[in-house]
């Protein structure tokens, strides 16, 4: 009791004392630190699992642990979700867009520390995924719930997730900018110049968070990038177009693998087919061994050892043909992977894949390339291959350019970069315009955060919006009981109902106008006689967006409301259209 009249007073003080501008700054403050922590947290959790898998296991000596450690860190992360925490954690900025787009930007308390757990079990133990997804989730949780608690309107909320999503990205990566540009461009749905500043502040201490717990180092070190030279940039486009076709075969087979999965009816079945099949891979190329941070640093200097380590073909290091092929499968493989590992009940991100699959292509393309008789930079095509592909499979552009940059500190590739990314994008666009964060989403039809008008009617609930304030009338009900309803009603529209109420037609008094005052019919005429099946009807549990449609489509003013078969209401295009208004000018405002 005491803990809530506290409460009270703060909500009557901020009301009267601090506007929302200026409270939303000091929240999107308070968000940065928080998920700054949770990225750190993170990090800290999984560096000690790995360190105490290494010193009690010898992977180099024991190769089938590559087959093993993968399978019991799923079934560790399946035990937790279904036997402690009973409930489901989703996937990591999926959870965040569906919050947006179907759930008033709720996300559920747990998320703020169950993404955690997993996802570092999963990643300790070799699961082919990264952290990214997951510390995004956990962030946006953060956001969620602090704003819920704070009685902050949907519109607040929204721009805290935003923001909590910016703290988390420049975190997790150190990369501030970076996390500002994934916000604008996968998780926000508009912003004014005034709603930018949250978002600067949130991923500033974030990103201040990880560099105080973290250091300040770069996450991938590059000693020294060549520059830029224009007889380069035909390569560069060419690079573009075939990370753009490598992120399509990323989504393709993500989607194939997901939606095979998931006609598997029992979830043992799906965790033993793809804890295996995802160990038996592990086992053949040691390289998709969890996140794959070192591959790619040790990469970019130069080293491709790890494409060899532990392996029974690693008698043939010298041959560049060999490597190449090796590289192109490991890219080819670590698609497949990374699905096997969600579909089997693991928990992580997308990123790192992404950015391992991207510098292998990278790679590949200028080692054959120099081989042929060319003279490319090795690692600034290396880094260039990871910006195409994250562009196009997070379809975010301005995040990967940004990224690449701040993650290497290679600012002088901006030039490349951009000209990779662009035909990457271009080129995964021709084929697809979704990103493999939204498929799901979009094919439920939930994903509108990116179109202001989708997003303000999934925002609209029809249940809010039924009228029912029409006078019923039975079917058996002769044409003189009618007229005497329509005497008292103020309405022209007349639904007619059983008594069960069920819906069985509506009588418009138009078609009756020229009836009404023919006293001889009075008896003679039934309602069912007058009566009709309107069409369409609409379901309370339907989307606003169809309703619009079906409005569009019939012409009509009213259309009725029908659960069950069971009359409940109308809607009238006049209130959806009042509503729709009323929120698009909410959302418009400073």
């Amino acid at each position: 009791m005491k803990l809530r009249r506290r409460l009270v007073r703060f909500y009557k003080w901020r009301d009267e004392h601090l506007p929302d501008r200026e409270f939303v700054m000091i929240v999107s403050f308070i968000i940065g630190i928080m998920a700054g922590f949770a990225a750190v947290i993170l990090k800290n959790i999984v560096r000690f699992l790995e360190h105490l898998l290494a010193s009690s296991f010898d992977l180099e000596a024991n190769r089938y642990l590559y087959l093993l450690f993968p399978v019991a860190g799923i079934l560790l992360v399946l035990i937790f979700i279904r036997y402690i925490l009973r409930q489901p954690i989703g996937d990591g900025v999926p959870i965040v867009l569906h919050a947006i787009s179907k759930n008033n930007g709720r996300i559920k308390p747990h998320n703020m520390y169950s993404s955690i757990i997993t996802s570092a079990i999963t990643t300790s133990f070799g699961g082919s995924v990264g952290l990214e997804g997951p510390t995004v989730a956990t962030g946006a949780a953060i956001g969620s719930n602090i704003s819920r608690a704070l009685r902050l309107d949907y519109k607040l909320v929204i721009l805290m997730l935003g923001s909590a999503t910016a703290g988390a990205m420049g975190a997790i990566f150190k990369a501030p900018i970076a996390g500002i540009a994934f916000a604008l461009e996968v998780i926000m749905l508009q912003l004014t110049s005034v709603s930018v500043l949250p978002l600067l502040i949130a991923s500033a201490t974030g990103a201040l968070t990880a560099y105080f717990f973290l250091g300040q180092s770069t996450l991938y070190t590059i000693e020294y990038v060549q520059p830029f030279e224009m007889k380069n940039i035909v390569f560069y486009i060419l690079l573009g177009v075939l990370t753009g076709l490598t992120a399509l075969y990323f989504l393709r087979i993500y989607i194939f693998i997901h939606d095979s999965f998931e006609k598997i009816g029992k979830w043992w079945q799906r965790f033993l087919l793809g804890s295996l099949l995802l160990g038996g891979l592990i086992y053949l190329f040691p390289s998709l061994y969890g996140e794959g941070y070192n591959a790619i640093n040790s990469s970019l200097q130069g080293d491709y050892s790890y494409v060899f380590e532990n392996t029974f073909y690693g008698g043939l290091s010298d041959n560049t043909l060999v490597l190449v092929a090796l590289l192109l499968m490991i890219v080819f493989f670590k698609a497949i992977a990374t699905t096997l590992t969600f579909s089997a009940g693991g928990i992580g991100g997308i990123f790192a894949p992404t950015l391992f699959m991207g510098v292998n292509v990278g790679l590949s393309y200028a080692l054959l390339s120099n081989f042929l008789g060319l003279d490319l930079p090795v690692s600034n095509f290396a880094l260039a291959g990871m910006g195409g592909m994250i562009a196009s499979v997070i379809q975010a552009p301005l995040t990967a350019i940004f990224l690449i940059a701040e993650i290497t500190n290679g600012y002088a590739l901006f030039m490349p970069l951009m000209i990779t990314v662009t035909f990457s994008w271009i080129t995964f666009r021709l084929f697809e315009s979704r990103s493999i964060y939204t498929f799901q989403l979009a094919k439920r039809g939930e994903l509108f955060t990116h179109h202001q008008d989708k997003t303000v009617l999934s925002l609209m609930n029809v249940k809010e919006l039924i009228e029912t304030n029409f006078d019923t009338v039975p079917p058996d009900a002769t044409l003189g009981d009618l007229v005497k309803v329509i005497s008292h009603s103020q309405r022209n529209i007349f639904p007619v109902v059983d008594e069960e109420n069920n819906f069985m037609g509506v009588v418009w008094v138009n078609d009756i106008r020229h009836i009404v005052f023919e006293r001889e019919l009075y008896d003679k005429v039934k309602v069912s006689d007058l009566m009709f099946m309107p069409r369409p009807t609409v379901s309370p549990q339907e989307s606003m967006e169809d309703i619009a449609h079906k409005f569009e489509s019939s012409n009509h003013y009213n259309l009725p409301v029908v659960e069950n078969g069971k009359y409940v209401g109308f809607v009238s295009r006049a209130n959806v259209f009042s509503k729709y208004r009323e929120l698009v000018k909410h959302f418009s405002e400073d």
